[in-house]
């Protein structure tokens, strides 16, 4: 049938984060894309309208599927700051130990490329980051955390999470990342007993 789609439209996303993922928007190109989708070139950019678009559509795909994963994480530890934080963590170690997925963060990867990428692009990749930090200070208002508290300690573990990835990137052992997440955690703490 003329103009039906003859792909798995979710796999083909899922490729395509996937090779974002393992080697940055700019180092992959539109061959790269094909390749590990199947499509052809003029497949991509009718059905996906090119790379930026494609790029979007795979960081929301990303910032969707993490995103869920924290906010039941989140939603689980309200009432506690401490287990708000190590809650957002343990979402954040799982996936770095997935061996399913490329090392890092597509988000944390996306931020550190801005100057590469196109002003729209860049905004996007920019406002996922700020949803992360958002999602914790959020839960940490829940919690019974004053804002401006709330805010100090969002900031300070998006900045981890983000540590975390390059971390992970750069081949720390998960040791070596569960001894920062256990440093913020029980700093945390004992900031909330003060």
């Amino acid at each position: 049938m003329a103009g039906k789609k003859q792909f798995d439209v979710e796999r083909v996303l899922d490729a395509a984060m996937t090779q974002f993922w393992r080697a940055g928007y700019a180092d992959t190109s539109i061959d790269d894309l094909s390749r590990v989708t199947g499509l052809n070139r003029s497949s991509l950019y009718s059905s996906f309208g090119g790379k930026d678009a494609l790029f979007l559509r795979c960081l929301d795909r990303y910032a969707a599927r993490y995103g869920d994963r924290y906010d039941a994480a989140l939603s689980g530890a309200a009432p506690d700051p401490v287990a708000v934080v190590r809650a957002f963590f343990d979402v954040t170690l799982a996936r770095i130990a997935d061996p399913d997925v490329p090392d890092g963060c597509l988000i944390a990867q996306s931020v550190m490329a801005v100057p590469t990428l196109t002003p729209d692009v860049a905004a996007h990749a920019v406002g996922a980051l700020g949803r992360q930090r958002h999602r914790v200070g959020s839960a940490l208002r829940a919690s019974g955390m004053p804002a401006s508290v709330a805010e100090t300690f969002a900031l300070q573990v998006a900045a981890v999470n983000q540590s975390l990835a390059v971390m992970s990137r750069g081949g720390a052992s998960t040791a070596d990342l569960e001894s920062v997440v256990a440093v913020s955690v029980e700093g945390l703490a004992h900031a909330v007993a003060e």
